[in-house]
């Protein structure tokens, strides 16, 4: 089988040109090298949806940014994925931080992004926590929070419910071009051929590229650690706070989250592929920082603490592009921040530039939307009655921090995509997100998970494969 396209990389971006690739007809085939998609950055980062005002103009990042932060709305309500638009405040505590607002709204206008700044007494009545000692900060409404795990899954899932089909535990170790057609190899020695492929290897993009050809560019792994609290008071935060950004980095935010979670980070320190390790000096620093926005932060509501790997590249710009040398070979490497918002804009566009490669033809029967979710949250008692009636099974909480019933857990098993370990039940329906950290759901999340993918429960993993939750049976064992 010759395939039209290979995605390698099944994180937001990767997941979505797949899923606006299956707008038209295709052989399409998504590579993952993890148990799951959206296992690296896609899964550890701020969940912020940016407006645009911060990225320099004319640059790939301002435009997809921009473009990316419009499409959201409708992009969410198709997918099913909660998404805020709660706005951001970007700070300024002194004088010289006041000059660095200034230059950011000359820069929204360039944007075109609304963007005004306010003073001292705004601020205080629009987040009444803040700390007294903010003089001004940079208001953009347009700026979002958003579920980045289901804005993932649900790329991928309507990928799949259009036609695009997708392999987990397929990781890419060799690329050769014979004839005009690539010959993709995997891990286990398998190989697939296809037309064309499109790079969405995030933390491997750049190692990717070298298989066929040296790269323009480097990526370089920066950490950053985050502290999440409990949904503990909807009212703490209400918008993103973000500091003034300096050549460093955008410092620590605090932000609500779309579980009215918040979160505060990250950390930023050139790290190592894969490095998600933590330690209390980092956080330490954290929440020193997080003091200059809001003085007095309960940790006492501390849930978890959590790094995640960004790809960020050596040039400072996203790199969208198809290879002068190989045609067909399409880049979409160092998706840094804004790469979240920006994630539909860039699947669309690249998904444009592989079907005129390709000249494929639409997609008559292309459907954008998935299947709702089953989602208690969203219901009042009248609607989980009603629900509980057509199926019990919504009516046994498993969950009792998140509240997550067992029909949900069942639903997201048994979608394209759906989950097949105890993180991909807890990324896609909370279950075990909550203060306890699955220390009284883990179990039965274990028993559905067997009992729906049929399967004993030893062959259940947490996450990767062979991180099996069972190691040992003791029934019937004697002492020895």
């Amino acid at each position: 089988m010759v395939f039209d396209c290979i995605i390698i990389g099944c994180g937001l971006i990767g997941a979505s040109v797949s899923r606006y690739l299956s707008r038209y007809k295709g052989n399409i085939l998504v590579l993952e090298r993890h148990n799951d998609v959206g296992e690296e950055t896609s899964s550890a980062n701020s969940s912020i949806v940016h407006s645009g005002y911060d990225p320099k103009p004319n640059t790939l990042k301002a435009k997809f940014n921009v473009l990316g932060n419009k499409m959201m709305s409708q992009v969410s309500e198709e997918l099913d994925v909660p998404f805020i638009r709660n706005g951001s405040l970007t700070v300024a505590f002194n004088d010289e931080e006041v000059e660095t607002l200034n230059e950011l709204e000359k820069r929204s206008h360039e944007n075109n992004v609304e963007c005004r700044i306010i003073d001292a007494d705004e601020l205080q009545k629009i987040e009444p926590n803040i700390s007294s000692e903010a003089k001004k900060a940079l208001l953009c409404p347009t700026s979002g929070i958003i579920n980045p795990f289901l804005l993932n899954v649900g790329y991928i899932e309507n990928a799949m419910d259009n036609g695009v089909k997708l392999r987990l535990n397929s990781e890419v170790v060799d690329i050769k071009y014979i004839d005009n057609l690539y010959h993709v190899i995997l891990k286990n020695s398998e190989e697939l051929i296809t037309k064309t492929v499109v790079n969405a290897s995030g933390q491997m993009s750049d190692k990717i590229h070298g298989l066929l050809e040296e790269p323009n560019y480097k990526i370089i792994y920066r950490k950053g650690e985050y502290i999440l609290l409990d949904h503990f008071n909807a009212n703490f935060v209400k918008h993103t706070l973000f500091m003034c950004p300096t050549k460093v980095g955008k410092g620590v935010l605090i932000s609500p989250t779309t579980s009215f979670n918040y979160i505060i980070g990250p950390s930023n320190d050139e790290t190592t592929i894969n490095d998600t390790s933590t330690d209390s000096e980092t956080f330490d620093s954290l929440k020193e920082s997080a003091k200059k926005l809001i003085k007095n932060i309960p940790y006492i509501n501390v849930v978890r603490q959590f790094a995640g790997v960004r790809a960020n590249s050596s040039i400072n710009d996203f790199i969208i592009e198809e290879s002068s040398n190989f045609k067909g070979f399409f880049e979409v490497g160092g998706i840094m921040s804004p790469g979240l918002a920006s994630s539909p804009a860039i699947g669309e566009y690249v998904s444009e530039l592989v079907a005129k490669r390709l000249g494929l033809k639409k997609n008559d029967s292309y459907n954008p939307y998935i299947r709702k979710h089953k989602s208690m949250k969203n219901l009042g008692i009248s609607g989980i009655n009603e629900l509980i009636k057509t199926d019990e099974s919504f009516g046994r909480i498993i969950c009792r921090c998140e509240k997550v019933s067992e029909g949900e857990i069942i639903d997201c098993i048994h979608r394209n995509c759906g989950a097949t370990t105890v993180k991909g039940v807890k990324k896609r329906v909370r279950a075990g997100f909550g203060k306890c950290q699955g220390t009284f759901c883990q179990e039965e999340v274990v028993k559905i998970l067997a009992r729906e993918l049929n399967t004993s429960i030893d062959k259940i993993n947490y996450s990767e494969q062979d991180t099996n939750i069972l190691k040992v049976s003791l029934k019937g064992k004697k002492d020895e």
